[in-house]
């Protein structure tokens, strides 16, 4: 009876594990977020190349970097001196580029793991694209 309970606990908790860290797989790649007060961390594993930019509302460009990473890339951003407000992180690779949207209220960050747009690049075209939402 023991051996019963034991192994009810262990398969608990690992099944408890493995639904935590599942990812849903709907998209091309996918955003994984870490959030602790004004601080964001997050990591996008299907790419090892993309443009990040971090825009305003009105479209004022504050941050922006070509990253990189064997096996994805993971990055942390200290939005404390950030004024409350709606703020957009466009993740783009050769692909498409992705907006999540992020939240700074007093002090606490969100950031969105789902994308609010995504807009895909065609190859016959480069000034077309067409836009997912």
């Amino acid at each position: 009876m023991k051996k019963i309970v034991k192994l009810s606990l262990v398969c608990a908790a690992l099944f408890a594990g493995l639904s935590t860290y599942a990812i849903d797989g709907n998209e091309d790649f996918n955003l994984h977020v870490l959030q602790n007060g004004k601080v964001i961390t997050f990591g996008v594993n299907q790419l090892q190349k993309a443009k990040l930019a971090i825009y305003d509302k009105e479209g004022t460009l504050f941050y922006s970097e070509n990253a990189s990473g064997k096996e994805g890339i993971l990055r942390t951003f200290s939005l404390q001196d950030f004024p409350d407000g709606t703020y957009f992180l466009e993740v783009q690779d050769n692909a498409k580029k992705v907006r999540y949207e992020i939240n700074v209220n007093n002090n606490v960050t969100t950031l969105s793991s789902k994308a609010i747009s995504s807009v895909y690049k065609t190859t016959a075209d480069k000034n077309t694209s067409v836009a997912v939402r």
